[in-house]
């Protein structure tokens, strides 16, 4: 067998000690806890019991809120990839004016998300928001609560989820070969005919993709039905939480859990299915890059102008109305009135200086950093080993590593609840629910399996050849890692780093479930303010902890994405020079699933 079979890997001494970390964790925060819900949810006594289907099926709002979740991940898959493929379309395809401001707009969603991107639509379009306060002047009749319910969570999570859509339906749009459309052209095809027949079918792989996860995405919503859903539109994930806070109610929850990861896996299932009946790509041996197309009909494209600037102006209120209102008095943002002599740096003083406003900041800061740190420092060496070792064990491994990927946050987050509410030997003895440690082991075990491709494909980028030429020289295996193979992937590792960071800062969905009731990181504490709990100053501290998160989530983007496009242009520039580690991205050996690298640099509202 060669040195890369199971039996080069049991020769190392390292290999071995690597294996028993990662067969510990994997048993203890990955199989277990997840074991765990089914066993809570069939054998709560030790032989199996329907009692918890039986609640499930007897429970009209339980019924409802499955049935709304299933309604909303259907619209969602639907309406994303309407606005998502048209705002793509005016920004890529078609010659539109301003197609780069226009860019911009619909990328405002790269820099904001999550808890934060729905806090920001109810404080602007909500009962009391700033855009209904002026609406109701006008029209005195008008309902206050119109935005709200099944309509307002599918607006803000449609606009949230496009992301997706800019990253990776735009970068296959790119990869269209351009002389297949001119002749189309030149055989006497219309614009329509071509986009219909031609450039749609050859994006359809990366259109399963987004709508895989646009689909999950809906399934899985937390906050944006928790703070724009109403009593009259609550779907699974709220459901759970609910019974997760009441230990005779657990079991329902861990059904409901077990129904969603089921209905997750069945998803990924069939659209791999559909997405393997067909054949996608162009025929051309010699490519030539995409070229924007005119809207000949002087209708259609006014029609287009039209939509595509109206758009622009969804996406970008909110941005603007925030920024502003960050700097806003209270009395301007009770009464939804901005003027000049309103705006004052108060409230961020208020939120910088003041330890009650500091804090949720500097929890989040902490437990983003340590779990970003953790999980690539840990999958460094875990990453190397399975690209390096072909065979069974590796491949085992690898899927098991993929387990939160698969799975929805909720149900892993009660695993580990109902996993370690009392003493467990797989930690030692020791309780972690309840503690600060349990919240930071979930931030790194959601981040593992989008850390870990994107490491094998920064490795599988290495020349084989630096390797072979020290060990030839008679380097150590840990020599090698160290000296040659580190500092290639090191520039990969520290953007995975600061995107795992970035998505992590304002979470929400996991540390509902997990959180110390004493140390609440800022997507609570944001949740908190949006339901009024703190009065005009937690509605003032919500802009101001959006606008610094818009800042942090800006400037990783660039550090990320944006100085990797300057290098990219100045080599087109300069005589050709040996290639760095580039960053892993969509197209590389082991890369994500389009998708994938969107919801962690996004991280879209759930």
């Amino acid at each position: 067998m060669s040195g890369t079979g199971v039996r080069g890997m049991v020769r190392s001494p390292f290999v071995l000690i690597v294996g028993a970390v990662l067969t510990w964790f994997i048993a203890a925060f990955l199989v277990w806890p997840n074991i765990n819900v089914l066993i809570a949810t069939f054998f709560p006594d030790g032989s199996f019991s329907g009692r918890a289907a039986e609640k499930l099926f007897s429970s009209q709002r339980a019924m409802k809120a499955l049935g709304n979740s299933f309604l909303l991940a259907v619209a969602l898959s639907i309406t994303v990839n309407v606005v998502g493929v048209f705002i793509v379309l005016v920004t890529h395809y078609f010659r539109i004016k301003g197609s780069r401001i226009l860019f911009l707009g619909y990328a405002s969603t790269f820099i904001y998300g999550g808890i934060v991107l729905a806090a920001g639509y109810k404080f602007i379009y909500g009962d009391k928001g700033i855009v209904t306060s002026l609406m109701v002047k006008v029209f005195p009749g008008m309902d206050p609560g119109w935005f709200s319910g099944f309509f307002a969570v599918l607006v803000v999570m449609t606009f949230a989820t496009t992301t997706n859509h800019m990253l990776f339906v735009a970068n296959a749009l790119k990869g269209i070969d351009y002389q297949t459309i001119e002749a189309a052209r030149n055989l006497g095809a219309s614009t329509w005919t071509i986009l219909r027949r031609i450039v749609l079918p050859m994006l359809k792989p990366t259109l399963f993709a987004v709508t895989i996860l646009s689909f999950l995405t809906g399934l899985g919503a937390l906050s944006a039905p928790q703070v724009l859903g109403g009593r009259d539109f609550q779907t699974i994930t709220p459901m759970i939480l609910t019974f997760t806070n009441s230990p005779t109610s657990r079991d329902l929850a861990a059904l409901l859990a077990v129904i969603l990861g089921l209905a997750t896996i069945l998803m990924l299932a069939v659209m791999s299915r559909l997405e393997k009946g067909g054949t996608y790509f162009s025929v051309s041996k010699v490519s030539s890059a995409l070229q924007k197309q005119d809207i000949t009909s002087p209708v259609a494209n006014a029609v287009v102008h039209a939509v595509a600037y109206l758009l622009f102006a969804v996406y970008t209120l909110p941005v603007v109305l925030i920024v502003l209102y960050s700097f806003a008095d209270g009395a301007a943002i009770q009464t939804g009135q901005l003027a000049f002599g309103s705006l004052t740096l108060e409230n961020y003083q208020r939120v910088l200086t003041q330890p009650s406003g500091l804090r949720p900041f500097i929890v989040s800061v902490v437990y983003s950093a340590l779990a970003a740190v953790i999980a690539v420092g840990g999958l460094l060496f875990v990453a190397r080993l399975l690209q390096k070792y072909k065979n069974w064990v590796a491949s085992v491994f690898e899927y098991l590593l993929h387990i939160p990927w698969i799975l929805p946050s909720a149900l892993l987050a009660l695993g580990l609840i109902i996993s370690y509410d009392h003493p467990n030997p797989l930690v030692g003895g020791a309780v972690l629910t309840g503690t600060t440690v349990i919240l930071l082991i979930a931030f790194v075990t959601v981040k593992i399996p989008f850390t870990l491709r994107m490491l094998k494909a920064s490795f599988a980028s290495v020349n084989s050849s630096l390797e072979e030429a020290a060990a030839i020289m008679g380097a150590k295996t840990l020599y090698v890692f160290r000296r040659v193979l580190l500092p290639l992937v090191l520039p990969a590792a520290a953007a995975i780093t600061a995107l795992n960071f970035n998505s992590l800062l304002d979470d929400y969905d996991t540390a509902i479930f997990l959180a110390h009731p004493l140390v609440q990181p800022l997507g609570l504490v944001i949740k908190a303010n949006t339901d009024g709990a703190e009065g005009v100053d937690g509605v003032a501290n919500t802009f101001v902890y959006t606008v610094l998160l818009m800042v942090i989530t800006g400037v990783t983007m660039y550090l990320v994405y944006g100085r990797s496009s300057r290098g990219k242009s100045k080599k087109k520039r300069l005589p050709a020079v040996p290639p760095a580690a580039p960053v892993p991205g969509p197209g590389l050996p082991g890369a994500p699933l389009a998708g994938e690298e969107a919801a962690q640099t996004a991280a879209p509202v759930r």
